[in-house]
């Protein structure tokens, strides 16, 4: 006990002193990357001195994660709301017209073109590799794990497609309120855009009630975003607990021989962003601009694993740094969070069925390929931001292609390593929607992107 108390007082004189930089107006950037170095480095330590199981550890990680897990409740209580007023808000700030519809097409183009892409990656880096999940022998955590995700199959194997579809729809908007289903962030944003719509038709039929509206959803939005605003002062904090919480009970020795597989997922993961980086040089952007100012709300992506619990600091950054309208932000941003993210709905799961394929005896020729991009495609649509996407779209993925869906089980002891970087891509790409659709539109401030003195997007 003596032991898990010293670790607490050291763990909270970390805190303190994160406290003391903010107070010495340390910029927000640097306080977040010392809370990352001093979490990695102190959980290797925990990690060497006294081991994974041992009852230290987890006594401390218990403690700790009134910090990290308090800061993931805290993230996950404004994602819903944050989803609901900035869609609603959205419409409130793009005029009526073609340029509106335009607008929602570029969008989707952008999020549904690169998971193809995306997919096309994950497979291509599955095959250099080589990798096959039956040379994995599963342990009790993976039979485990691959048991549970079987169930799932089971529950949703149980819906033809057409149910599946009206799964998708916000029956009870209050319940989906609470993410208690797994389309539940789909759902909110249909509710979102009904309400739009609702609203751009009371704009045009009774105009003064349509900016009383417009009033009061503008005041709800700065009021959400006040409450985003605290939320995110405690992102340092939040990030220095998590950090030596995975790490310390991270199983090392699973990792090195699920090597091969990390690598692999990080391979397609970094070919992924150089291909947005592309598609960013293309659009006639500077690329090394786009790096620069979206390296802050990634590296929290990465660090939270949480693409909806990013989404105010993705909107912020598309606002603040490169240019992007009010408007065009919510909808990437938001839109982003259920439709074709690139990490958990696009090279997980087709890496994941390239994978599985030859322990069922399944050749992997052009046909299957072209099925596994075909169905990924698809499965991307409604793939929640607030945790468990990746395991939803290869459920999906797996179970559509006739695929044993326990197998999605094999990779659980690397799970939170590969999914900081999916979720690191995933808000990339919601942000390259945003601002390549803003481009297409000429609707990109091309002198606040261009700017090299930026504004910090929080403090």
């Amino acid at each position: 006990m003596l032991l898990t108390i010293l670790n607490i007082i050291i763990f909270v004189a970390f805190l303190v002193g994160l406290y003391v930089m903010a107070k010495r107006h340390v910029s927000f950037p640097k306080r977040v990357f010392s809370a990352l170095g001093v979490g990695i480095v102190f959980g290797v330590v925990i990690h060497l001195i006294y081991g994974v199981d041992s009852q230290v550890t987890k006594q401390s990680m218990d403690w700790f994660s009134i910090v990290g897990d308090g800061y993931i409740a805290l993230l996950q209580m404004i994602v819903m709301p944050l989803i609901f007023i900035s869609i609603v808000s959205a419409f409130t700030k793009i005029k009526i017209g073609d340029k509106f519809a335009k607008i929602g097409i570029y969008i989707f183009i952008f999020l549904i073109g690169t998971v193809a892409i995306a997919a096309i990656i994950g497979i291509i880096s599955a095959l250099v590799f080589g990798l096959d999940a039956s040379s994995i022998d599963l342990g009790s955590a993976e039979s485990s794990r691959g048991s549970e995700i079987a169930s799932q199959a089971k529950d949703m194997a149980a819906n033809t497609l057409p149910q599946q579809i009206l799964e998708l729809l916000p029956s009870n908007p209050f319940l989906d309120f609470t993410g208690q289903r797994t389309t539940s962030t789909i759902a909110v944003v249909i509710f979102a855009a009904f309400i739009g719509f609702a609203f751009l038709r009371v704009m045009r039929k009774q105009p003064e009630s349509g900016h009383l509206l417009k009033r009061g959803i503008d005041a709800l939005y700065n009021l959400v975003m006040a409450i985003v605003t605290f939320v995110l002062r405690l992102t340092p904090y939040g990030i220095l607990a998590i950090m030596t919480s995975t790490i310390a009970t991270s199983d090392f020795g699973a990792i090195w021989t699920l090597g091969k597989f990390v690598i692999a997922s990080y391979a397609a993961l970094i070919v992924m962003y150089i291909i947005h980086l592309i598609i960013v040089s293309g659009l006639g952007l500077n690329p090394v601009t786009f790096v620069k100012k979206t390296g802050e709300v990634l590296m929290f992506a990465f660090t939270s694993r949480s693409s909806a619990g990013s989404l105010p600091l993705n909107v912020q950054t598309q606002k603040n740094r490169l240019g992007v309208p009010d408007g065009i932000a919510n909808f990437s941003a938001s839109f982003g969070l259920s439709i074709g993210q690139n990490g958990c709905a696009g090279i997980y799961p087709a890496m994941l069925a390239v994978m599985v394929a030859p322990a069922a005896g399944v050749e992997v020729n052009l046909q299957f390929i072209l099925s596994v991009i075909g169905v990924v495609i698809i499965s991307s649509f409604g793939v929640a931001g607030v945790g468990g996407g990746a395991t939803f779209a290869s459920i999906i993925v797996l179970s559509t292609l006739n695929l044993p869906v326990a197998l999605a089980g094999v990779l659980i002891s690397v799970e939170p390593l590969i999914d900081m970087g999916r979720t690191a891509l995933n808000v990339n790409d919601s942000m390259l929607a945003g601002t390549g659709t803003a481009k297409l539109t000429n609707n990109l401030d091309k002198d606040t992107y261009n700017d090299n003195e930026y504004a910090e997007i929080t403090n």
